[in-house]
């Protein structure tokens, strides 16, 4: 099958199509012929050696595609099912998947491939997050958007912090927006008290979100600036067990096709192209979600 991999670290340049076997499920798991695959930062941090691990390795975490073969003790799935989940690595041809869930009935693979991530990350912050009104810093990327909509579902108030450009496009989401960057604690002043904050963009924004939260690192969560978590006393959201990761993404389905969740794709790239995918999403201005077509 092909597959894309890397076997040294560094820019998009290392990545390349590889011709490797298909893999064979294990127990609970089940094979996917991948038919789209999304592109994430973590992909490129991994890539570049920031997590270190042995070489050669593949990239990709999300798909959607076809249920292609199952795991010894898979129940609740056929071969033949379209589904949407999490898959490392992803891609490739075919990817091996826990945590999955059915294709909603109003997206395709495309739309669906963009999903997860943001769908399990959002919906794990909201849950660490105190208060009924809260800021989101970069919230016009995908963790961002899918923060924004899971809340407003829950009636918080959202204050979201975006470039000039997308301040319309957080209204469009429920949310109230300001731009980041300096000065940043002194405008989230003029919203109110804030109850608590995500920070989904980085660039320094901790020290501003505390402050915004009366000076509670205990209110403010973190999924890009882990030394500033550890500095400041933040606290740094990791990824959720496949269970968990599994319950998100099958409870965005319904909300999705009641048209109350949207999550838009920025770009598609053939699989070959990839490369490109990665140089883009480095470049940290992409709204949406960037997908490889396999």
């Amino acid at each position: 099958m092909r597959a894309i991999t890397f076997s040294r670290f560094g820019g998009p340049e290392v990545l390349e199509v590889s011709d490797l076997p298909v893999p064979e499920p294990g127990p609970d798991q089940v094979r996917i012929a991948v038919r789209a695959a999304g592109v994430n930062p973590y992909d490129w941090k991994v890539r570049s050696g920031a997590f270190g691990g042995e070489l050669p390795q593949g990239t990709g975490g999300e798909v959607a595609g076809v249920v292609d073969k199952l795991g010894d003790g898979v129940g609740d799935v056929n071969v033949g099912d379209h589904v949407f989940g999490f898959a490392r690595p992803g891609a490739a041809e075919y990817a091996l998947s826990n945590a999955y869930a059915p294709l909603p009935e109003t997206l395709d693979f495309t739309g669906a491939a963009g999903l997860p991530v943001a769908v399990e990350t959002a919906t794990r912050v909201l849950q660490e997050v105190p208060g009924k009104t809260i800021v989101i810093n970069g919230a016009a990327g995908a963790v961002g958007q899918a923060a924004i909509q899971l809340a407003r579902a829950k009636g918080i108030r959202v204050i979201g912090t975006a470039s000039e450009a997308n301040q319309e496009f957080l209204r469009e989401l429920g949310a109230e927006p300001t731009t980041y960057g300096h000065g940043l604690a002194a405008r989230l002043a003029e919203f109110g008290p804030i109850d608590g904050a995500i920070d989904a963009g980085g660039h320094g924004a901790l020290d501003d979100l505390i402050k915004a939260t009366g000076d509670d690192p205990t209110r403010v969560v973190t999924i890009v600036d882990f030394a500033g978590a550890q500095a400041s006393g933040a606290h740094f959201s990791g990824g959720a067990s496949p269970d968990k990761a599994a319950a998100a993404i099958r409870e965005i389905g319904p909300l999705i096709d009641a048209g109350k969740f949207k999550l838009g794709v920025a770009q598609t790239f053939p699989l070959e192209q990839v490369a490109a995918a990665h140089a883009l999403s480095e470049t940290g201005h992409v709204r949406g979600k960037l997908i490889l077509l396999v």
